[in-house]
């Protein structure tokens, strides 16, 4: 399937353009100077294993929001940018790249998608504006325990409580759930449909921040207790609900694009300054051999993850869903192959703490399992396929 994978992935590259615009090149610039200066990786060290609250209360979300980075994908009337995809994933290579640890993925992608796909204009003038400048983030509350990714019959159930409605249950790997402020969470409601409903944090909502292998990704449970909740729109959301589970795994995988070619840069430059036997290890063909199978990895996930982007916003929906799950199932695998080949490299130092690798590592890692692995995505591409 790997080959299969890569056949389909350079053909992706070679049908669609991806030589980016000026303007994109500007926000890539703009996103680039920001982190190095507020967000080096000791500030990713910094917050590591502290208190996930203060991740988004914090001058890194604050100055994502002053250049326009978080509200990407918000329309103009809303306070946004109006752009799509392709931009927002500009903006994620970078924070991947970085290792950032702001709750951008949850609120500028997941949060704001759903919003647009299932709120009235009320909701969206409501709900939009503060999602664009960063004073709220948002969190999608969607999968419950033991159930894994099988999001379509939560047991969580809704309720009306005179003009509002009331929500109870519980859910789990809830992204930067500790640092949300609104939740956007999926209910049967009394005629047995699936709804989408916001929820602002208050006493009513019991939030439980979980370990997680890699610390620069949060996550939490979260249980809603007769929690006071808005539905977003009006009928059966789960088109909406799929669209933007496709929208946060491609989001994934371009943060990955970033993560694993920093990694390859960082496994590189060491090969070519580590000398044993009185040459750099990267004269020696098997060294050369492993930074090969990495930059292969890189590139064939970087043309699946950006055709996505595009697919996303410009394609038809049945292709769009294709390209997310393809590009997943690719990087779920081979991002994660990258990352562990790049300690090879580095040798007994890529295993210390002191070394950044491991932390590129883990952010891999965390992209492999996030929405479901490599198996869960080529088992939907089967059913795609027959189908």
């Amino acid at each position: 399937m790997r080959a299969d994978a890569c056949v389909i992935c350079c053909v992706w590259s070679a049908v669609v353009d991806f030589e980016f615009s000026a303007d994109q090149e500007m926000l890539r610039e703009s996103v680039q100077r920001f982190l190095a200066d507020k967000a080096p990786t000791s500030y990713v060290r910094d917050v590591y294993d502290t208190d996930a609250s203060r991740l988004g209360h914090d001058d890194v979300w604050a100055g994502l929001g002053d250049i326009g980075a978080i509200g990407l994908l918000v329309p103009h009337e809303f306070g946004g940018a109006g752009m799509g995809m392709v931009d927002a994933a500009v903006v994620l290579e970078e924070l991947g790249r970085a290792l950032c640890p702001a709750p951008y993925t949850s609120t500028a992608v997941g949060a704001v998608s759903l919003v647009v796909m299932t709120g009235s204009p009320r909701e969206h003038q409501y709900l939009l504006s503060g999602l664009a400048d960063g004073s709220t983030i948002g969190a999608l509350a969607l999968f419950e325990p033991g159930r894994r990714y099988r999001w379509r019959e939560p047991a969580s159930e809704a309720r009306i409580d005179r003009e509002m409605w009331r929500l109870d249950g519980t859910k789990v790997h809830v992204a930067d759930g500790d640092a949300a402020n609104l939740f956007l969470a999926t209910a049967r409601d009394p005629d047995g449909a699936l709804g989408v409903f916001a929820i602002q944090r208050d006493d009513s909502v019991r939030v439980e921040g979980v370990p997680t292998v890699d610390g620069s990704r949060k996550e939490a449970t979260v249980t809603f207790e007769g929690a006071r909740a808005w539905r977003l729109g009006a009928g059966d959301a789960t088109d909406a609900v799929a669209r933007t589970l496709d929208r946060l795994a491609v989001a994934y995988v371009v943060d990955g694009v970033g993560a694993a070619g920093r990694a390859l840069e960082l496994a590189v430059d060491y090969a070519k300054e580590r000398v044993q036997f009185d040459k750099p290890i990267g004269s020696f063909q098997a060294v050369q051999h492993l930074c090969a199978d990495m930059l292969r990895a890189l590139e064939l996930g970087r043309a699946a993850g950006y055709y996505a982007c595009w697919a996303a916003d410009d394609a038809e929906p049945s292709e769009a869903h294709r390209a997310a799950v393809m590009a997943k199932a690719f990087a779920s695998d081979a991002y994660a192959q990258l990352g562990g080949t790049a300690i090879q490299v580095f040798g007994g130092v890529g295993f210390t703490w002191e070394h950044d690798i491991h932390l590129y590592y883990k952010r891999l890692l965390s992209l492999s399992v996030s929405l479901g692995n490599a198996s869960e995505h080529l088992a939907e591409l089967a059913r795609i396929a027959i189908d």
